[in-house]
């Protein structure tokens, strides 16, 4: 018994001392888009190691909420953040996608929610259950699941390593909420596993619109594996869909029932019935919000950035006054560096031409970007179009197989092929693949030069003799895509 209060003391001195080393290092870096968001939680790791982060998690007094997912989960969590904020003190991390940033967060101190983004690739690094277990989160946020990641580290990650990887998170779970999207099969299994445990909020569009183009991947149902039946799609593998075993899509807690279109800014209706976990109580939503016109995949960000903010927020009498007002000032900076624009730029001949630009560094992301600038083109994009397509690397042959089927069913007139990723070889042999199906060409710039990779890709938008130009795929997000959009705007 003695030995183990001396432990227990040891401990506690450790846990105390990685505290204090990892706060003050807070204050003896610059807090930036570096380390300067994951350094502080790497002092205290290496000193406290994880056992003792689950005693800096208790300190936020109503806890600490996670979003995971393949994409949208740094647009979610800016918004939840943007949300949150009004109504309490929050300690917050986005766009550092680590352990080491979340105990950053942690360290922040003398906050009621922690709110923090969490990339999970595979279960080795990412370790999600180990994660949630000494975080001892209140909620668990999954945004989507699609095929990203094939290969971590030099080694194969099959999807089904990187779907458990994801549903792992919520694994330990035995209080708080889960928010999934109930649209996608791959977030609606895993809510559907937890409702045992805790509660789950799902959320989801309802809306006259729909995704006629082939789904990107493979879908099949998660608990047959047999193929499912979609009764609509609004994005890719999101949709209404059922099985034959009985799995379908739950009638969500949360919706968007209308949506109207302009150039700049949309109006959509969120309508709802959702429990509040700090007030242990049903909160009901119907009304209006204003928003910028960012594309039907911030829509699925949006729902769930305020599926979220409902489920959390310890002032649930305010909740449709602050989604308003967080709505209505809204703008397209919300979105993470190497977001998907829509800009345009005089070409060589002194017209100007419309260029959509921005990561897509899966099928499913690079298929909203594409639908995206269809939207602000429409029928125009048809037959007058370059695609300068950045690849991506060796052994992300799942990833390749994805983009290649959206690109072949946008049907442009040329095909500029710019390896995105580290592996020249790799992207010749894609380009190999993509000349059998449409026109085009290989730009074989090494990743080194990147300059070199951003000045020709400048150099093909200006030179393209047509009046669209849309350039997506892999590449690093603010080392190319940030600078390539840097120098287009400038020379637009």
């Amino acid at each position: 018994m003695q030995r183990i209060m001396i432990m227990g003391l040891l401990q506690n001195i450790r846990c105390k001392i990685a505290e204090f080393m990892g706060k003050l290092s807070r204050y003896l870096i610059k807090l930036g888009s570096g380390m300067g968001k994951s350094f502080p939680g790497y002092i205290y790791l290496r000193i406290g190691k994880l056992e003792c982060v689950n005693k800096l998690a208790r300190n936020m007094k109503i806890g600490s909420v996670i979003i995971t997912g393949t994409n949208g989960k740094t647009t979610t969590t800016k918004i939840i953040v943007l949300l949150l904020s009004r109504d309490t003190k929050i300690a917050y991390n986005y766009e550092s996608n680590t352990i080491n940033a979340i105990v950053t967060g942690l360290l922040s101190g003398n906050a009621d929610l922690g709110v923090f983004e969490y990339g999970i690739r595979d279960i080795e690094h990412a370790i999600p259950d180990t994660v949630s277990r000494v975080v001892y989160p209140v909620g668990v946020v999954y945004t989507n699941v699609s095929r990203e990641h094939s290969q971590v580290s030099g080694k194969k990650n099959p999807f089904e390593e990187y779907l458990k990887a994801k549903k792992l998170l919520s694994t330990p779970m035995k209080r708080g909420i889960v928010v999934s999207n109930a649209d996608d099969p791959r977030t609606t299994y895993m809510g559907k596993e937890k409702e045992k445990d805790v509660r789950v909020c799902y959320y989801g569009l309802e809306i006259d619109m729909e995704d006629k183009t082939p789904i990107t991947g493979d879908v099949f149902c998660p608990l047959c594996k047999n193929e499912l039946n979609y009764s609509k799609r609004y994005l890719n593998h999101r949709g209404i869909y059922q099985c034959s075993c009985g799995f379908s899509r739950p009638q969500p807690d949360l919706i968007l029932t209308q949506l109207a279109t302009d150039k700049d800014r949309w109006q959509v209706k969120l309508s709802g019935e959702l429990y509040n976990y700090s007030a242990d109580k049903t909160i009901e939503l119907d009304f209006m919000v204003n928003l910028p016109a960012f594309g039907v995949h911030n829509l699925y960000n949006l729902l769930c950035a305020v599926a979220t903010y409902t489920s959390f927020t310890p002032y649930p009498e305010r909740v449709q006054n602050t989604i308003k007002a967080v709505c209505k000032d809204l703008d397209l900076s919300i979105l993470p560096p190497g977001r998907f624009e829509i800009f345009n730029v005089k070409g060589k001949d002194g017209k100007e031409k419309m260029i959509g630009m921005g990561q897509g560094d899966n099928g499913d992301a690079l298929k909203a970007n594409i639908q995206f600038m269809q939207t602000y083109a429409g029928d125009d994009i048809a037959g007058d179009t370059a695609f300068i397509y950045t690849t991506p690397d060796e052994g992300e042959d799942e990833i390749f197989e994805d983009h290649l089927s959206s690109i072949i069913s946008l049907g442009p007139r040329m095909v500029h092929v710019i390896p995105g990723r580290e592996s020249v070889e790799a992207a010749q042999r894609y380009y190999e693949i993509i000349k059998d199906s449409l026109p085009a060409d290989f730009h074989p710039l090494s990743h080194e030069d990147m300059q070199n990779r951003i000045d020709k890709i400048g150099e093909l938008i200006k030179e393209s003799p047509h009046n669209y130009v849309l350039v997506s795929g892999c590449g690093p997000e603010q080392y190319m895509w940030g600078n390539l959009k840097s120098k287009c705007k400038v020379n637009k």
